[in-house]
C-alpha cells in the first residue's frame, strides 16, 4: 500500500522557491489574487484572510508599540521570523532587538526576539495550539494572543517540554481591555489595552 506524505521544505528550500519566483515573499498567487503563505514545520501553510477587526487591531497595536518603544527595539508587523523547526512564521507582531538594518542579512532568530504576538479570531485554535507549540519549542520566552473573540489578551511565558515531549508554556495570564500590561524586556513601557481592541468585533 502506497502512503502519500506531504512534501516538507527546509528554510533554505523555501527561500529558494521565493527566489525562483514560485512564491512571492509572504505571498503566493492564485487566480490573480495574493495569498499569504508561511512555513510551519516544513509545510507551506496558507494564511487565512484577515477581517476588519483583525486589521484594525494590528494597525493600532503596531502604532502603540512603535510609540512606546521608539528606537529601543524593532517592531515588525506581519513579517517573517526564523525558527529552528524548519519554520518561518509571520506573526502579526514581533518585537526584536537592535534596529531594522540588523535584519537585512536574515530575519530575526529566537534569540533576537523579546515578544511574539498573534491577533486571533478565526485562527484562535491554531494560534493556541500549533503556533504556541512552535514558539515554545523555539524558546520564545513570551508569546501573546490578542483574543478578539472574547476580548482579552492571553499572555504566555516560560516555555517548557513535558514528559511526552510536547512543548507548551508554564504560565498563562489573562488581561482585559480596561487594563494595561508591561511589555517584556521594557519594564517602563505600559501598553494600554483599551487602545488596541476594536469596539465592535465582527467581520
Amino acid at each position: 500500500m502506497n502512503v502519500v506524505t506531504p512534501k516538507r521544505f527546509t528554510i533554505d528550500e523555501y527561500h529558494r522557491l521565493i527566489e525562483l519566483g514560485f512564491l512571492q515573499e509572504s505571498d503566493s498567487l492564485r487566480d490573480g489574487k495574493a495569498e499569504r503563505i508561511e512555513l510551519i514545520r516544513g509545510e507551506l501553510i496558507q494564511m487565512v484572510a484577515k477581517g476588519r477587526p483583525h486589521t484594525f487591531c494590528t494597525t493600532r497595536l503596531c502604532r502603540q508599540l512603535d510609540r512606546l518603544l521608539g528606537d529601543r527595539a524593532v517592531v515588525r508587523c506581519q513579517e517573517p521570523i526564523v525558527l529552528p523547526s524548519d519554520s518561518e512564521p509571520e506573526p502579526d507582531v514581533a518585537i526584536a532587538r537592535g534596529n531594522e538594518t540588523d535584519y537585512l542579512p536574515h530575519h530575526p532568530y529566537p534569540e533576537d526576539i523579546f515578544l511574539v504576538i498573534e491577533i486571533s479570531d478565526s485562527t484562535l485554535n491554531y494560534d493556541q495550539t500549533t503556533k504556541l507549540e512552535v514558539y515554545a519549542e523555539a524558546g520564545i520566552f513570551d508569546y501573546w494572543i490578542v483574543n478578539l473573540n472574547v476580548r482579552q489578551l492571553e499572555r504566555y511565558s516560560q516555555p517548557y517540554q513535558n514528559a511526552q515531549g510536547k512543548f507548551n508554556y508554564l504560565s498563562k495570564q489573562i488581561s482585559l481591555p480596561h487594563q494595561s500590561v508591561t511589555i517584556p524586556g521594557f519594564e517602563d513601557a505600559l501598553l494600554d489595552l483599551s487602545q488596541i481592541f476594536p469596539t465592535v468585533v465582527d467581520a
